[in-house]
């Protein structure tokens, strides 16, 4: 069964900083010494597949070059000062995420649905069945009226009747959803990496809704990058 796992899902080692090199602690060095060391490593043991090498720039150009790769699933690109030593439990890297704005079905909502507080929103799958593929951030109170005056209540035989939404991000916790008419489609911002299922990993921000549009005019569920 392992076997199997690995063959089908083949794992790989991301190095990207070092933090001991034959038997020294290198944490007290600064980035640009322990990256050097650990490019050194690579070289001099000719490592390769499942061993990686995380590319690191320090040029504006290369940068802005790699920040066009969301297409490819690039989540985005973390920083840190050249200088600075390594400090366990600070956080010493800052994130840039890439992201894209793309359209949804809301199928449920969390609180009122006169005045939702988050949208879980769908696409449908090439079978025609409309799936969940995330949820918005917390909607403030006035933006979630605007959107509760689109909705409409849920009729029998709505897609999602009977399942469950996990709050997902870290917790266990189930929600408590209302369903509504799927019907309402609405412009998000979402990160451009996706779980195994095609879901987006992290919640989308609400932009706007998109009366005008139908739910015939939303992308369909696409398998992860």
């Amino acid at each position: 069964m392992t076997a199997r796992a690995a063959e089908e899902w083949p794992a790989h080692f991301v190095a990207f900083d070092l933090l001991r090199l034959s038997g020294t602690d290198t944490t007290s060095w600064p980035y640009r010494r322990r990256r050097a060391a650990l490019e050194s490593v690579f070289a001099a043991r000719r490592l390769s597949a499942p061993w990686a090498l995380c590319p690191s720039a320090t040029e504006a150009d290369v940068v802005r070059e790699w920040l066009t790769w969301s297409s490819v699933g690039m989540e985005g690109l973390v920083f840190k000062r050249l200088d600075d030593a390594y400090r366990p439990s600070v956080r010493g890297w800052q994130k840039y995420k890439v992201r894209e704005t793309s359209e949804a079905i809301v199928g449920a909502v969390t609180g009122s649905p006169a005045v939702p507080r988050t949208l879980l929103l769908g696409r449908y799958d090439d079978q025609g069945r409309l799936q969940y593929v995330g949820r918005t951030t917390t909607l403030a109170r006035a933006m979630g009226a605007a959107v509760g005056g689109f909705l409409a209540p849920a009729q029998r035989g709505h897609p999602w009747t009977g399942w469950s939404f996990s709050a997902g991000w870290g917790t266990r916790k189930t929600l408590n959803v209302t369903l509504v008419r799927p019907e309402l489609v609405v412009e998000v911002g979402v990160d451009v990496t996706r779980d195994a299922s095609g879901r987006w990993r992290h919640p989308a921000r609400r932009h706007r809704a998109r009366p005008d549009l139908s739910p015939a005019d939303v992308p369909h569920l696409m398998p992860p990058l």
